[in-house]
């Protein structure tokens, strides 16, 4: 008998989040559209002091709800997907702390910040012009991209439930890096980030996984399990 594949949920459970309940849907939609056995387990950021916390699962899902109660514990979670050439989505704040990951482990910013709770340092993530709290609108995605395949169209549109987003100072600098932009929204702010050496690692800012609210498939999610089984 297959054993499930296994589905790391990294963040700090909240019942009245709408991510949070949309995520166990979105990972059943894919699971049946894919004929995959998926087994996902919240993992609270405070029990992620080592790897051993992470080495039994197919793939890593850092989720919407930061700040974190441990952020050390995300950071390492994104870490070691990165690493290891483990699939791994981020929404919301998966997204922007994988920013801050990249930011501090790769491109050397040792202060590399988040606003949201941090004051010094190099701010890779600052407080958005217009507040994106149940909102939503149109992306832009780069042709050719991890997210382009998944969705297999060059628009979406999107909800959020954030107030952080990339600084635009810090954009310029992410062209000198592997790491690459693929997605926008129509005012041309990132919207989505991904590597493309790596079998699947991506994040954005819009929570996706929102579709199955309206019991319409995640193509992110899709495509995690996907990468995650293959």
């Amino acid at each position: 008998m297959n054993l499930p594949l296994r589905i790391a949920l990294v963040g700090d459970y909240r019942a009245t989040a709408v991510a949070h309940q949309a995520i166990p849907a979105a990972i059943q939609l894919a699971a049946q559209a894919t004929g995959l056995t998926v087994s996902a387990d919240w993992l609270p950021t405070k029990s992620i002091n080592d790897i051993a916390a992470l080495k039994h699962f197919a793939a890593i899902w850092v989720v919407p709800g930061s700040p974190y109660e441990n952020d050390v514990g995300a950071l390492l979670a994104i870490t070691y997907a990165r690493e290891n050439n483990i699939p791994f989505l981020g929404s919301c704040g998966g997204f922007q702390y994988a920013l801050v990951e990249y930011a501090r482990n790769v491109m050397g910013w040792a202060d590399a910040a988040h606003a949201e709770s941090q004051s010094e340092g190099r701010i890779v993530i600052s407080p958005l012009s217009c507040s994106l709290i149940e909102k939503s609108g149109d992306i832009r995605i780069r042709p050719d991209s991890l997210i382009a395949r998944a969705y297999n169209k060059l628009t979406t549109h999107e909800g959020y439930h954030c107030n952080f987003g990339v600084n635009p100072a810090f954009v310029s600098q992410l062209a000198e890096y592997p790491l690459r932009i693929t997605a926008w929204d129509a005012e041309g702010d990132v919207r989505g980030i991904e590597l493309p050496d790596h079998k699947y690692f991506v994040a954005t800012l819009f929570q996706s996984e929102r579709a199955a609210l309206r019991n319409e498939l995640s193509p992110l999610v899709v495509a995690l399990l996907k990468a995650a089984a293959d």
